[in-house]
């Protein structure tokens, strides 16, 4: 791809430190992009200011307010657009990038390929596989495989039906086909949304194993099994299942999706975790009722 402008765009809210470390690691990559935008979400934490001393050569997209992922995400999206980018790396601002991973993403391009995505391992355990992409149960619209517990890393690059939102390589013509992140969803499930709909819509997403990115997981909630992290997780699912789910799939998808709501209300009842507990069956109702009521 020599005449390929990429433009990487990152999203920023109040991560300062993050956000210099993850620019500090694309500034090592063997394979630098045309333009990198951080679109701001209100920080308070001088991390504008701190970019622009550091990073002068980055663009900076201020959104004012904390919009959510989603909306952020598209800001930067579309200003990447309409500068000419002809590809966007969408890049989650607590990760480190390897310096060869831009680089072995780009070349795995083809007109057939709607998204590419790395390895991803936990920062803090920088061996240890984090996400390798995964299927979507056709029935259920569950994340299957390679996505959570249990994962492997591949020997070569590997279709996959779902691709982490923290690294995704999206060319234009995606986006003018599939459209951009639903708005609707302020954290977590747009990525599944995504990619599902890129998959219906006749393109592959690609797994590229020896692309390779590090992320601290769950900082932008709190981390796993805060109120905020199951607030917006809650909300997310019903956002999307009532979006996806139809026909006869309905009722299967109900049964699945209070089974799921069960085995989380126990799961935080035994932790004595009342705050998350309460926060989840908020974001159930406000996700499964279509409020718009964005507390954590």
């Amino acid at each position: 791809m020599t005449d390929a402008l990429v433009y990487v765009v990152i999203l920023n809210w109040n991560g300062r430190d993050d956000t210099l470390a993850c620019l500090a690691s694309l500034a090592q990559s063997t394979y630098q992009p045309g333009r990198i935008v951080l679109v701001d979400q209100g920080s308070t934490d001088g991390s504008v200011e701190a970019v622009r001393r550091s990073f002068p050569a980055v663009e900076v997209v201020q959104t004012g307010g904390n919009t959510g992922f989603a909306r952020g995400m598209n800001a930067g999206i579309r200003h990447a657009l309409a500068a000419g980018a002809t590809h966007v790396l969408l890049l989650n601002n607590d990760t480190i990038v390897a310096p060869a991973m831009l680089e072995r993403l780009v070349v795995q391009h083809a007109p057939d390929i709607g998204m590419i995505g790395p390895a991803i391992f936990y920062a803090g355990r920088p061996h240890q596989i984090w996400s390798t992409g995964g299927g979507i149960n056709p029935v259920l619209f569950e994340m299957t495989g390679n996505h959570g517990r249990g994962q492997s890393l591949p020997t070569r690059p590997a279709e996959r039906a779902f691709l982490s939102g923290c690294a995704m390589l999206i060319p234009r013509r995606v986006f003018e086909d599939v459209g951009l992140f639903d708005e609707r969803f302020f954290m977590y499930y747009e990525d599944l949304d995504l990619c599902l709909r890129i998959g219906q819509a006749g393109y592959r997403l690609l797994l590229v194993p020896d692309a390779h990115l590090w992320h601290r997981v769950s900082q932008s909630s709190g981390g796993p099994n805060t109120p905020g992290e199951r607030y917006h997780t809650a909300r997310s699912s019903g956002i999307f299942f009532r979006k996806h789910m139809h026909g006869w799939r309905i009722p299967l998808i109900l049964l699945y999706r209070s089974l799921s709501a069960l085995r989380w209300t126990v799961r935080l009842a035994r932790q004595d975790n009342a705050p998350a507990l309460a926060a989840y069956w908020r974001g159930l109702r406000h996700g499964w009722l279509n409020r718009e009521d964005l507390s954590s």
